[in-house]
């Protein structure tokens, strides 16, 4: 897909082979990026990590990363894990390499995790956010999220992802407008 600034990536299902894909976009991430998608400090991840988060079951959790098309490299990464205590909600997590945010790839790397969400069952996204993290803040409002919880440093959001037309992907469609 070619984004807002031309650039284009290829966007995929993440796979078990893709952990070197995974630790290299990871090495790419700020400090304040990592501690926005891990909401805490983070330096590495270890191998345990990078194999949970690439040898994925593609349903009760879901990965899909975007290659930058000009070199291979991995710069985006939206998932969600499947809630065990209720098997329609699923938590969500999207992290964009630095130098590729603000292009529109977490917006449709969303939409996309989105449609594989309803495919599988999953009737809403939760997400925990930093509560200084004004971009995922703003991006979920803007799609339609519901604050669902509060605290000093963490906030939880709730999107419901209806079918058809009515859900995120038309949310996601009027934002990009």
């Amino acid at each position: 897909m070619v984004l807002r600034d031309g650039s284009t990536v290829l966007i995929r299902q993440v796979r078990g082979t893709d952990a070197p894909l995974l630790a290299d976009g990871f090495a790419r991430l700020s400090p304040r990026s990592r501690q926005l998608r891990f909401l805490g400090p983070k330096t590495t991840l270890s191998a345990t990590e990078l194999r949970y988060f690439t040898e994925i079951d593609h349903h009760d959790h879901e990965a899909i990363g975007a290659l930058s098309a000009a070199d291979g490299r991995g710069v985006g990464i939206a998932r969600y894990v499947r809630d065990a205590r209720d098997p329609q909600a699923a938590e969500i997590a999207v992290t964009i390499v630095d130098d590729w945010q603000e292009r529109g790839l977490g917006t449709e790397l969303l939409s996309r995790l989105s449609d594989l969400a309803r495919q599988a069952g999953i009737h809403r996204f939760t997400a925990l956010v930093s509560a200084d993290n004004a971009a995922s803040a703003g991006l979920l409002r803007n799609l339609g999220a519901s604050l669902v919880a509060q605290g000093p440093s963490i906030v939880e959001y709730e999107l419901a992802l209806e079918p058809d037309d009515y859900g995120l992907d038309r949310w996601i469609r009027c934002a990009m407008a």
